[in-house]
């Protein structure tokens, strides 16, 4: 179970890293195509992508930091490092999607008339290098690289719309094309940065996993034999993947040590079962005292 986790790190950091050479090269060729156009609209672009890409180096920073085991300061290890990437990318990509819509209406209002088959040649391009990036990146789980995803795909349907409007505009003189479609793709990622915060601040908050039926467990959990009850009971995620629960257990007053052993490998084994990866169970018989029976 160590090793899968561990492979899924080394290929999240690996993803993500792929993801900010492709963005930060292409951020380089987009301005010089910008300048060669004569498009703001592509030079704003470049800038967009050159903030990408800074965001881009700290996700990987901190994917590769989150893949460190536990240590004296941090007791669980250091996967919820990942989340912060995600917090950023979100938040850049909410002033950036602010910032883009912002400019849209301008354009709006004044329109400007960029190299109609100099911005086809860089969109096809664009698609092509973005695509590319979110492709390797499809394959990941964590919420770091869903929201870098969300970054790259912002970047290949601003190059979708530039493809339509540059071929639009190569037979018909309508620039209004570009803000409009700028102003559409911004709020359908101002929507799915709203859902990938949302998800981010769940973890931080120590939500219970959505995809664990928790009542359930319990109910499989209280049919073994010689359990009677179940109390204290705390179920979270570190990063969005790896779950953890604590529990204590309840047994007949006669239950003995075998028995008790038995127990926890049973449960172990529903609990992984349940997708939760690591579980911390306290065995006690219906005659102990215990503080935390109220919890």
């Amino acid at each position: 179970m160590a090793h899968h986790h561990g492979h899924d790190h080394h290929s999240a950091t690996g993803n993500i890293r792929v993801a900010f050479f492709l963005n930060f090269f292409f951020a380089i060729i987009e301005l010089l195509g910008g300048l060669y156009t004569n498009s703001v609209a592509i030079l704003s672009d470049a800038l967009h992508d050159f903030g990408d890409s800074v965001s881009l180096g700290l996700a990987w920073y901190l994917q590769k930091v989150s893949s460190k085991g536990r240590d004296k300061y941090y007791s669980y290890g250091y996967k919820r490092f990942s989340l912060l990437g995600a917090l950023f990318i979100s938040v850049i990509l909410l002033v950036g999607s602010i910032f883009v819509i912002k400019e849209s209406i301008g354009r709006i209002i004044h329109p400007q008339e960029p190299d109609a088959t100099g911005m086809f040649l860089l969109a096809i391009l664009g698609v092509v290098v973005n695509g590319a990036a979110i492709i390797r990146l499809k394959k990941g789980s964590s919420l770091n690289e869903r929201a870098v995803s969300l970054h790259l795909m912002e970047d290949v349907l601003g190059w979708i719309a530039v493809l339509v409007v540059s071929i639009v505009m190569m037979f018909v003189n309508l620039p209004i094309l570009d803000p409009l479609l700028s102003i559409g793709i911004s709020l359908w990622i101002l929507s799915n940065v709203y859902r990938n915060l949302k998800d981010t601040f769940h973890v931080l908050l120590q939500q219970v996993p959505q995809q664990i039926d928790l009542d359930a467990l319990q109910k499989e959990i209280l049919s073994l034999e010689d359990v009677k009850s179940l109390h204290d009971i705390h179920l979270w995620t570190l990063d969005g993947e790896e779950n953890i629960i604590t529990l204590h257990v309840v047994t007949n007053p006669d239950t003995t040590m075998a028995r008790w052993q038995e127990l926890k490998t049973n449960i172990r084994a529903l609990c992984r079962k349940a997708n939760i990866q690591h579980a911390t169970i306290e065995l006690e018989r219906e005659i102990d005292p215990c503080d935390m029976k109220e919890c």
